[in-house]
């Protein structure tokens, strides 16, 4: 562990020296990644130099404990920096876990009306505007690439780009089925309804994770429309991608909320990398079932997750057994508590697999 910090610590220093060299700004991706790398390192460096002062204080401090009449003070100096050592190893050793490589990543976002009708795309439709609200309050900008509104006000499925730094840190535990229980205004006899929506949470892909070739699919360009037929273009500006390469599974990707065709092309293309790269990593989490842990569970689409009963003001997060009885709040965007409860427990599950390498490594029994 030790060792470890200390080589990423050398590795900080590294970082800093290129970021000093004023000829890294003139290669701007190398400049992203390596400011986004020492970005990652610096609250493990700050904590490892932390450590080692307060390390180097009780050296200092312990031989006082026995002057007889700087003891009770040493003591007391002695206890609080025994303390706070311990509180930096655990912090140190939390920073040391395996990140998810895809945590800085932008996101896709695709919702998707399931079971339940018009009520169901309703439900689609007030996700959507919930994750919105939560990506504005952590200053990320959320852009619609695709929709398809009902005439009730509804989505049947809608994809979006959420980008900033650590989006897919903040919604990669929203993957799943989400189940809604309420009366619909439709319902003259107050019965309560249940309904089904799917979200998918998918990292952003660069052209580094996914190799992709202008032969493995297939661009169409046709007029966007709205509920009803309704056009919402004047132009051919919507763009179907599909991609059907060797003996893989047909992928369909649809754009047409821009009014640009490149744009919505080049939109097209990026939903299509990220669920290619999505494809990969559950087949690699499907052959290593252990090594998935980022979705808190099995993280497939079809697990429900979450259950939203309106009646009762509750929201339960299956996978953690996490309930709040602030619905309202959290359809307002107030992820912050939920997230947090998620983030913690993913963090536990890595700490006892952490645990139970080191037993392995230290000859106990598995």
């Amino acid at each position: 562990m030790t060792d470890n910090a200390n080589s990423l610590v050398a590795e900080f220093r590294e970082l800093e020296g290129q970021l000093a060299d004023p000829r890294l700004l003139e290669d701007q991706q190398r400049y992203r990644t390596v400011m986004r790398r020492w970005t990652e390192l610096r609250p493990l460096v700050a904590v490892t130099r932390e450590l080692d002062d307060v390390r180097q204080e009780l050296a200092e401090a312990e031989p006082l404990l026995s002057d007889p009449e700087l003891k009770d003070m040493a003591r007391e100096e002695v206890d609080r920096l025994e303390k706070r050592r311990q509180e930096l190893e655990d912090e140190r050793h939390r920073l040391l876990l395996p990140r998810d490589p895809f945590d800085s990543k932008n996101v896709i976002l695709e919702v998707r009306a399931a079971a339940g009708g018009d009520e169901a795309s309703l439900f689609a439709a007030e996700l959507l505007d919930m994750y919105r609200r939560y990506a504005a309050t952590l200053g990320y900008a959320v852009e619609v690439l695709d929709s398809h509104p009902t005439d009730v006000g509804g989505l049947t499925r809608v994809s979006a780009e959420i980008r900033g730094d650590g989006a897919y840190s903040h919604f990669k535990f929203e993957s799943g089925v989400h189940r809604v229980q309420r009366v619909p205004e439709t319902e003259s006899q107050g019965r309560i309804h249940t309904s089904t929506v799917t979200v998918a949470v998918l990292p952003e892909a660069d052209d580094v994770d996914v190799n992709l070739s202008p032969s493995d699919y297939r661009v169409d360009v046709y007029r966007s429309s709205g509920p009803g037929g309704q056009s919402v273009n004047t132009t051919d500006s919507a763009v179907r991608v599909t991609y059907r390469p060797g003996t893989d599974d047909e992928i369909i990707v649809t754009c047409q909320d821009g009014k640009s065709q490149i744009k919505n092309r080049d939109k097209a293309l990026a939903v299509l990398r990220a669920r290619l790269l999505e494809r990969e990593r559950e087949r690699a989490a499907s052959e290593q079932r252990e090594a998935r842990l980022v979705q808190i569970g099995s993280g497939e689409r079809s697990e429900k997750i979450r259950t939203y009963n309106f009646p009762q003001s509750r929201v339960t997060d299956h996978r953690i057994g996490f309930t709040s009885r602030n619905l309202a709040t959290i359809m307002q965007g107030d992820l912050e508590e939920l997230g947090s409860a998620l983030a913690t427990a993913e963090e536990q599950e890595l700490l006892a697999a952490a645990t139970r390498r080191s037993g392995k490594a230290a000859g106990e029994p598995a």
